[in-house]
């Protein structure tokens, strides 16, 4: 579970406070292919400020237009299917202990058709009963590609043959892209309405479910390696404690 997460370092931004760049980005985001999900995965709070890594954003409106462009590609123009996508986005919020991630993206997951214990599992770790070959192997890829920052040979390997070399890179940028999200939100850690976590959970939000270390397959099972990466897990976790990561 999470420690109550530390006081955030930035305020969201009124629309009527926007400068004509953020104003320009405001557009792109709200108007753009997310407005479709709009009511799935949030963008704005009730007063119309964008939330989350959005709000980082706009921060540098050139880079954070450049930013959320790769990632409506990742949402709405992949081979991945919705579900696929969904759970590597929440392996990487396990991995990550990102709980906006996890607030913004189980009610996506929900209504691409998986379970809530399939969305607790694919959260802390493991793989959950009842997916295809290719689910669980995308859940379990993209948990190791978080926590390793690489595949084995073998699990490489594993992933061309079942998704071959188009979907297998997609899975390998939305891993890229949802870490570089929970950097952003863990460094300036924008203000999260409480209204957020309502809407979200209908209850107040409860933290993400305790978790097993990821298990790594392959390579990854020589002698030595397992204890080395369970040593720079407990090393990051540590460096990681002030973390409202996405």
């Amino acid at each position: 579970m999470f420690e109550k997460p530390p006081p955030p370092r930035l305020d969201l931004i009124r629309p009527a406070d926007l400068d004509d760049a953020q104003r320009a980005l405001y557009a792109a985001i709200t108007g753009g292919p997310r407005a479709s999900q709009a009511g799935t995965v949030p963008i704005v709070d009730e007063s119309g400020r964008l939330l989350g890594p959005f709000a980082v954003m706009l921060l540098t409106p050139e880079v954070g237009h450049a930013m959320q462009q790769v990632g409506a590609k990742i949402r709405f123009s992949t081979a991945l299917t919705a579900r696929e996508r969904e759970l590597g986005i929440l392996a990487v919020a396990g991995e990550l202990r990102s709980d906006f991630e996890r607030l913004a993206h189980e009610p996506a997951a929900l209504k691409a058709g998986l379970t809530k214990p399939q969305v607790d599992a694919a959260l802390s770790g493991r793989v959950a009963d009842g997916l295809t070959e290719d689910e669980a192997l995308v859940c379990r890829l993209a948990r190791v590609m978080t926590a390793a920052r690489n595949l084995s040979d073998a699990d490489y390997e594993a992933g061309l043959a079942a998704l071959g070399q188009e979907r297998l890179a997609e899975l390998t940028w939305l891993v890229g892209y949802y870490s570089a999200l929970a950097l952003a939100l863990a460094v300036f850690r924008p203000f999260l309405p409480e209204s957020f976590t309502t809407a979200q959970t209908g209850q107040a939000a409860g933290g993400l479910p305790a978790r097993p270390v990821a298990r790594l397959r392959g390579d990854d099972r020589r002698p030595g390696r397992g204890a080395h990466r369970s040593a720079v897990r407990r090393r990051v976790h540590q460096e990681r404690h002030a973390g409202q990561v996405a």
